[in-house]
């Protein structure tokens, strides 16, 4: 439980941190940020796997390259269901996709590390 809202709350830094390199990425406040990486979280829980299935065949012939767009697309939703949270377009929710995604590797990584059973 504890490594779920450490991850939560380091996703939202991650927002924070995206907004603050690429202006086409806006939040409020750091609640904004909070809500954000709850609903970026949910929607790549429960709509990019339906997502990822449908477009199963363009994904291979772009030999995966399709998924940059998924997540753009999710970014995107993300954005348009809440208020404090703003991506002026696709490109800015492409940039700010890869950037989140990177950011979420690393924040993986280190919590792996600090959660380790021995």
């Amino acid at each position: 439980m504890l490594k779920l809202i450490a991850k939560w709350l380091l996703s939202a830094s991650a927002l924070l941190f995206v907004a603050y390199l690429y202006s086409g990425v806006e939040l409020r406040s750091f609640t904004s940020a909070m809500l954000a990486a709850l609903v970026i979280g949910l929607l790549n829980a429960v709509v990019r796997p339906v997502l990822v299935l449908l477009t199963l065949p363009v994904t291979v012939l772009t030999l995966g390259l399709f998924l940059f767009v998924i997540n753009a697309l999710v970014f995107w939703a993300a954005s348009a269901l809440l208020d404090g949270f703003f991506v002026r377009g696709f490109v800015a929710a492409l940039v700010g996709s890869v950037l989140y995604t990177v950011c979420g590797m690393v924040i993986e990584s280190a919590l792996e590390r600090l959660f380790a059973k021995k």
